[in-house]
């Protein structure tokens, strides 16, 4: 039966229990981690989000009833103890905050009794994801969980002193706004007074945030949770949590200083890492040439050569049938690779073709300065010493080369890196690299819509010396964007906007939007900019990638307390689910989905 607290309080958590408090009562509550009964003494681990606690039991302390109590004892039952702080009697654990000590117990309650959990309550847990997940309330009780969750409330306390000591104010803007579909889909919300309309929930508080700037409220900041309807990956959710910022009459330089001292406080106070600053800067025209990725991982080297001018005369089709074709030659140094076995050399061509390869080319430099490779035969001997010599090759060193259009190139070669430094487990994860990536391109061509898309957004500003490139060379311009990576993860990325409306309005019209159906999508906003609206630029995180990579895991779902899994579905809540007819009447909607 479980007891009452009555008359009962807390006094420490476990591990706030220390040798300093020796000889004193305390009162300590939690969850039986596991029970040992040595006949006439019974060792009990109790377990709360603090760590553990090692409490003893002996019926000349406790009495019959409450020695009866303790023998009841099984994992998960919670429990609350009084006891004295004792020196341990065995053998100190060094594991263990408080290894050195013990509680001997003088009274205990049973405050509620468990079922024997599906899997045990353990850190490092090797149980199926789809289990913890389903009893995410039992996972959650793991230390290794437990240590994330606490880490990521630290992150987010830090994030608001700081913001607000820089005189950032926190302003919440709506969760149930208008779809404005240019991007990742929506989540549709019905409204039930006014039927066949919908709210959207908002893919980020953008627009919302450029008007509070207009509004005059100068530095806004809002750790806030965002929705998008997009498929899932290990760093991906339905819904996710943005540190989201705004600041009025700055420019570029202003919104990285102050987000680099934001995160050299972030990751020195929680985590003990202390960032160099200033943080370097590439722009996205460099991280393209050298690491084939906008947001580079550079905690190793393996950039990108290119070499399409050393073999634009060479007998080796491939080669010179990508440059015809307006594409490039490029290459990767794995260096010390060049006994890498056919078989693996043969998986990283097929991985290669994931990322729309046709083929990869390799040459391996032996030791004793001869090659193999998979093109030798159609090269003269002076024509591979000078690709060799392009890329920087020595003994040892196996190239890999990548021939097509650019895109392509830097898509293989980009991910090719990644791989073989995973595969020579190359990536620390105690190693942190920050870079800023700028000067995105402001468009991209969608061959599908047959017109030019934002890359980031509408509203991001173009470099000022490519204003004229709007009128005739669009895919040229760059824009006023920059994303802070780290280790190869894009955490947060930004742009100063525009505000001056006859930059909009060429903006719009690039887009293919008439100015009819500009103002039918974002008519609030530019409305407001015909009242003054003032310089502004901004920057969201990824609140979830960020904790990710500072806890070392490899999902954001370790870092969300109830996250959904691939389908955007959450197994312990079973939801989505099916809805009462009644509700579906009130809102005027018929459901007429293929079983």
């Amino acid at each position: 039966m479980a007891e009452s607290m009555k008359g009962l309080r807390r006094s420490h958590r476990c591990t706030e229990v220390s040798n300093k408090l020796i000889g004193e009562t305390v009162t300590v509550m939690g969850w039986v981690q596991k029970s040992r009964n040595k006949g006439g003494i019974i060792f009990v681990d109790v377990r709360d989000r603090s760590g553990l606690l090692q409490v003893i039991f002996e019926e000349g302390d406790v009495g019959s009833e409450g020695f009866a109590k303790a023998e009841r004892l099984r994992s998960e039952f919670v429990i609350a103890v009084v006891g004295k702080v004792e020196a341990r009697s065995g053998a100190i654990n060094e594991n263990l905050k408080t290894g050195d000590i013990e509680i001997r117990a003088k009274d205990i309650r049973i405050l509620s009794e468990a079922d024997t959990p599906p899997f045990p309550i353990e850190e490092e847990s090797k149980t199926k994801e789809e289990l913890r997940l389903k009893y995410r309330y039992l996972d959650l009780r793991r230390p290794d969980l437990q240590k994330n969750l606490i880490l990521r409330s630290k992150v987010a306390n830090l994030t608001r002193q700081f913001l607000s000591e820089e005189g950032f104010l926190e302003i919440e803007t709506p969760m149930l706004t208008k779809s404005t579909p240019e991007g990742a889909r929506d989540y549709l919300v019905p409204s039930r007074v006014h039927p066949g309309n919908f709210y959207a929930l908002p893919q980020s508080p953008q627009l919302f945030k450029q008007l509070l700037m207009c509004s005059g409220y100068d530095r806004y900041f809002q750790i806030v949770k965002c929705f998008r309807d997009e498929d899932l990956r290990a760093d991906r959710q339905p819904e996710f949590t943005q540190i989201d910022m705004e600041l009025s009459f700055v420019d570029v330089d202003d919104v990285l200083e102050v987000n680099e001292r934001l995160l050299h406080k972030m990751f020195k106070e929680s985590i003990g890492i202390d960032i160099e600053l200033p943080i370097q800067r590439m722009t996205y025209t460099e991280a393209m040439d050298r690491f084939g990725s906008d947001k580079p991982d550079i905690r190793f080297g393996m950039e990108l050569k290119d070499v399409s001018d050393v073999v634009k005369n060479c007998g080796f089709s491939v080669f010179t049938g990508a440059l015809e074709k307006g594409g490039s030659v490029r290459g990767i140094n794995a260096n010390g690779q060049a006994d890498m076995p056919r078989k693996k050399i043969d998986a990283l061509v097929e991985y290669a073709k994931d990322f729309g390869a046709k083929g990869l080319a390799y040459l391996a430099v032996n030791e004793d300065g001869t090659f193999k490779s998979s093109f030798a035969k159609f090269m003269t001997e002076e024509e591979l010493g000078a690709l060799v010599s392009a890329m920087e090759a020595k003994a040892g060193d196996l190239l890999l080369f990548a021939a097509d259009e650019d895109d392509v190139v830097f898509a293989v070669l980009g991910n090719l890196r990644l791989e073989i430094a995973r595969n020579l487990e190359l990536l620390k994860k105690d190693e942190y690299k920050f870079l800023w990536v700028t000067e995105f391109p402001l468009l991209e061509y969608s061959k599908e819509e047959q017109r030019y898309t934002a890359k980031h957004h509408p509203f991001t500003m173009p470099m000022e010396e490519d204003l004229e490139l709007l009128n005739t060379n669009p895919g040229k311009v760059r824009a006023k964007a920059y994303d802070i990576v780290l280790n190869g993860t894009e955490i947060g990325g930004g742009s100063v906007r525009i505000y001056q409306s006859d930059v909009q309005e060429k903006m719009f019209e690039v887009l293919g939007f008439s100015k009819e159906a500009a103002y039918e999508r974002f008519g609030f906003l530019l409305n407001a900019f015909k009242y003054g609206v003032p310089p502004h630029a901004g920057l969201a995180y990824g609140l979830d990638r960020l904790v990710m990579l500072m806890t070392k895991e490899d999902s954001i779902r370790d870092v969300i307390a109830f996250p959904k899994v691939k389908d955007a579905s959450c197994l312990m809540t079973d939801a989505p689910n099916v809805v009462d007819d009644k509700q579906l009447t009130e809102l005027g909607i018929a459901i007429d989905v293929e079983q």
